[in-house]
């Protein structure tokens, strides 16, 4: 269990421009957020990183981009018309609406504290469903998409017409998704808009256990690539009574939140359901022809589904540490260094000096186009510049002062290391070689 308060996350996300509540200016709008600069780039960073280890950097993986909006016969033949719901109950005395099955007493509101004031639960859609084009009526309906994977199982002729790869192979996608909830809570963690990072990967029937061992390593290496700690990460293996009805086997990747411990992951054995499903509706073949000649098949489907918003609430989270410098606490994230916002922050030790600054911003104009993400900060005395630096991750602050222009120490600069806070002087010109490594 994890010592970080989930108030302390909030706090500092706000405080630091990572996430603002949405909508704030005008009282917020219930389980929505904003990604200010340093939260949109950690997300980003997050998200590329995902895409290199699961597409870029793998022989078997193709990406798409499927539309949010599709066809209303996705949604009838997956199954998400008639079964994506979950259990509402209203109370009779405030007439607040919760989840059934998340209420800590079932019989009591958690809104305005009454006993028995709630009536039968009843199905509610979490889909948000829309009309498509001037006319409102039945073969107008759409729905914001409640996932991404079915843009990729609609995708997949499509991909196997184009590129015909060998099975086994995965279709991979990034993008929003939107969920009508009933009581979105905690953070980021359960909101009405988020983005997903899914994959598809087609296997041969008899072949599914060798693929879904694979991805169960990959998942765990996934999560050290964050840097969330082994003992942080749990597998619950999902009992068959709670498993999606598609599912034969599902794994529950748990992780140590402020909140206790939940789900930051999926993986599921699909079976063919989703392919076979297409099948039935749109009346075409998902058969896969192997190019050996043997008999043509429809894959089945191991799926590993992940929320970039849990898994950024799980980095900051495992990256939060309170420690004590000369007798004040100091708060910094222990960010991976491939993963913080800002990879570098370059400060000119005082700024009324101007050939002080000029050599700052030499420095800082050679770092932006060499090592990444490099911010510039000139206000406020150096100490309390560092740390607000380590509050937002940055691995390295940069000094540049009177050493740097006179005397034998010229043409180097002080590098802070944010864990440590150790400092050190740095020529100018290995200044690139000690910040990339």
């Amino acid at each position: 269990m994890s010592e970080v308060k989930l108030e302390d996350i909030v706090s500092l996300a706000k405080r630091r421009g990572f996430i603002y509540p949405g909508s704030d200016v005008y009282g917020g709008l219930s389980g929505t957020w904003d990604y200010g600069p340093l939260g949109v780039a950690l997300k980003k960073n997050i998200m590329n990183l995902w895409w290199k280890m699961f597409v870029e950097d793998v022989e078997d993986m193709l990406g798409v981009d499927a539309a949010i909006l599709m066809n209303q016969k996705v949604w009838q033949a997956s199954g998400h018309v008639d079964t994506f719901t979950d259990p509402l109950v209203e109370c009779s005395n405030c007439h607040a609406r919760h989840r059934a099955d998340k209420l800590d007493d079932p019989n009591k509101c958690p809104t305005c504290g009454k006993e028995g004031t709630f009536g039968e639960a009843r199905a509610f859609n979490m889909m948000f469903q829309t009309n498509v084009g001037p006319v409102q009526d039945d073969n107008s309906i759409s729905y914001l998409r409640p996932e991404t994977a079915q843009g990729i199982f609609t995708n997949f002729k499509n991909v196997v017409d184009s590129f015909y790869p060998d099975v086994p192979f995965g279709i991979a996608q990034q993008g929003k998704a939107f969920r009508n909830e009933i009581s979105p809570r905690d953070f980021i963690f359960r909101s009405r808009e988020f983005e997903q990072m899914e994959i598809e990967y087609f296997v041969h029937p008899d072949q599914w256990e060798t693929s879904f061992e694979m991805w169960v390593a990959r998942v765990h290496e996934w999560c050290r690539a964050l840097g969330l700690p082994d003992d942080m990460v749990h597998e619950l293996e999902v009992e068959e009574a709670d498993r999606a009805h598609y599912s034969k086997r599902t794994i529950d990747f748990e992780f140590d939140f402020p909140i206790g411990r939940e789900e930051l992951l999926g993986l599921a054995y699909r079976t063919d359901f989703d392919l076979k499903n297409i099948e039935r509706v749109s009346k075409k073949s998902m058969e896969y022809r192997p190019k050996d000649g043997s008999a043509p098949f429809v894959p089945h489907v191991i799926e590993p589904s992940f929320g970039v918003e849990r898994t950024l609430m799980a980095v900051l989270t495992a990256a939060y540490k309170e420690d004590e410098i000369n007798g004040e606490k100091r708060i910094y994230l222990q960010l991976p260094t491939h993963l913080a916002p800002v990879k570098v922050a370059v400060l000119p030790l005082v700024k009324n000096k101007p050939e002080l600054v000029a050599k700052a911003r030499e420095v800082y104009a050679m770092l932006k186009s060499e090592v990444g993400n490099v911010l510039w900060v000139d206000t406020g005395n150096i100490g309390k510049n560092y740390r607000k630096m380590d509050e937002i991750g940055v691995p390295y602050c940069v000094t540049v002062d009177f050493e740097t222009l006179e005397g034998d120490t010229a043409g180097t600069v002080t590098v802070r290391h944010r864990d440590t806070t150790e400092q050190e002087r740095v020529a100018v010109h290995d200044l690139r070689t000690k910040l990339k490594g």
